[in-house]
């Protein structure tokens, strides 16, 4: 017995396919952009808040003295208690002293007094758009991953289905018609930028499917425990004691890093479970010529040192976990690596706009009309910049508190919505739309 399955259903099957193939090109492009974007999240925080006290140093004691201020404040105010508490130290990029708890964050002045509330709640929505997705965590860092191996696959099988994609790397009928010049851009571009695309991709993939992995084998073999399985990579948490103790002596740690090993660059120091008797602390080091995002000297509450994770001189998978941020976002080599990641990140985004521009182009070419499909891909590649240009607008016409991700999303969605109306308008008028 055979089935015939009608046209009409054949052609919506279709459409479908079509659509779910848009919307992963639009999580790509979405991707690509914001982390082009992202690249300068150091500078965007000043240009965000520039009224914030700015430093070369501060001194431990103003630390110190800023640390315990953010506590006893929190315990004034009846918040919750935190169980990790980060101080950012002053850089180069960031020359800002900041303390960052689970309930809130302020910027301290040299003397170690809170000035003023971090607020840079639009760079942080920027981050999440490009890490989730503005998704709950783990499933937009899991749709992240995936589109990170996508990317690499279709990178890798580009070069595999074009085999003079190399010979004709400077071949570019910019100004041909019929799809031609859009097809070499696509090409030149992707041949230009592939080692940045490639290290790109499968840094995010590895990022984004790390935590799926820690979950999953956190569930299958520490009962659910997630730190468990980071400890051996990152440094152990330690034995919780829940006890009441006073603040740990963050500043004889300070000094001890400064006497020590003058040569790091510190950039934050975390304090696990402050003001509970199991609380120690963290500072964070960055190490000249590596790529690791820093290593992890351990203090107890006393300031007294009691080692390193290992991240810069241990096992091989750790430093090459430790590796993969700052490659993939570029804060390895100073202003003007940033600015090299900015133009491949510019091109990688433009290569995701027209490869689906191309596709659809070859279709139309086979008699496949799909003028509400190419109208809603203009609306994503262009409506999305202008979502994150209405954003900046909300940031500083209504403040720290605007809501980024409606604004973001709605207007994403209304600026396509209105792309698709206006193609079936036109094609309802039986105007030729533009090839």
């Amino acid at each position: 017995m055979s089935a015939t399955i009608e046209p009409g259903t054949v052609k919506r099957a279709l459409s479908a396919h079509a659509a779910i193939g848009l919307i992963a090109g639009a999580l790509l492009y979405l991707v690509s952009l914001t982390g082009t974007l992202a690249v300068f999240y150091n500078e965007l925080q000043r240009f965000e808040q520039p009224g914030a006290p700015e430093m070369t140093s501060i001194a431990p004691e103003a630390v110190q003295r800023g640390v315990e201020r953010v506590l006893a404040a929190e315990e004034a105010a009846g918040l919750p208690t935190t169980t990790h508490l980060y101080v950012h130290i002053p850089v180069e990029e960031l020359p800002r002293a900041t303390v960052t708890t689970d309930n809130q964050a302020f910027h301290l002045d040299a003397q170690g007094n809170l000035a003023m509330p971090e607020e840079i709640a639009w760079n942080d929505f920027l981050v999440q758009l490009h890490y989730t997705l503005n998704l709950p965590s783990l499933v937009g860092l899991t749709i992240v991953g995936v589109l990170g191996v996508m990317m690499l696959a279709l990178a890798l099988s580009g070069v595999i289905a074009h085999p003079r994609i190399f010979r004709d790397a400077f071949r570019l009928r910019a100004r041909d018609k019929g799809g031609v010049g859009l097809v070499d851009w696509h090409n030149r571009l992707s041949v230009w930028t592939l080692p940045f695309t490639i290290a790109i991709a499968l840094t995010g993939a590895l990022i984004g499917l790390a935590v799926v992995t820690a979950y999953g084998v956190a569930g299958s073999a520490y009962d659910g425990d997630v730190e468990a399985v980071y400890g051996p990579i990152f440094g152990e948490e330690g034995a919780p004691d829940a006890s009441p103790a006073p603040a740990p002596d963050l500043a004889a740690a300070l000094r001890h890093m400064a006497a020590e090993y003058p040569e790091v660059r510190l950039t934050y120091a975390v304090l696990h479970d402050p003001l509970t008797a199991g609380q120690h602390v963290q500072m964070v080091g960055e190490h000249e010529q590596r790529l690791i995002f820093g290593e992890y000297y351990t203090f107890d509450s006393e300031g007294r040192f009691e080692g390193t994770a290992g991240l810069a001189d241990g096992a091989l998978g750790q430093q090459a976990a430790a590796s993969t941020y700052k490659l993939h976002f570029g804060n390895f080599g100073g202003f003007w690596v940033k600015i090299a990641y900015v133009i491949f990140g510019a091109a990688l985004t433009a290569i995701c706009a027209t490869g689906t521009y191309i596709w659809l182009g070859k279709r139309r070419r086979r008699g496949i009309e799909e003028p509400r499909l190419r109208a809603a891909w203009t609306g994503v590649i262009v409506g999305s910049p202008v979502a994150l240009a209405a954003t900046v607008v909300a940031r500083f016409t209504i403040g720290n508190e605007a809501p980024f991700v409606a604004i973001f999303w709605i207007g994403l969605a209304l600026y396509i919505a209105a792309s698709v109306l206006a193609a079936s308008r036109k094609q309802a008028r039986g105007r030729p739309l533009p090839a």
